[in-house]
């Protein structure tokens, strides 16, 4: 299972998605670089290895003023059936 978990302050925007089998990893890969390949803003990312075996893709934007990165974030969370995100 792919858990989700949204922040936001002001001009910044990050999604950390976290995923335990290499079949999760593979599919949040792919789902996440067609998704942002679609959209003009670049955003930071990075994984990082956390407790139990579980890895998590963090997804960061900076200066997003129009607040752009929510549809996006949006996108990427239906794509992966992401129904929760805390």
């Amino acid at each position: 299972m792919i858990d989700a978990e949204f922040r936001s302050e002001e001009r910044f925007s990050r999604l950390a998605l976290a995923y335990e089998e290499a079949t999760e990893k593979d599919l949040v890969d792919t789902t996440v670089d067609a998704i942002i390949a679609k959209y003009p803003l670049t955003p930071e990312m990075h994984t990082t290895k956390v407790s139990n075996g579980k890895e998590v893709l963090v997804i960061e934007y900076h200066d997003d003023i129009h607040r752009e990165s929510g549809a996006i974030f949006e996108e990427i969370m239906k794509a992966l059936n992401v129904n929760i995100c805390s």
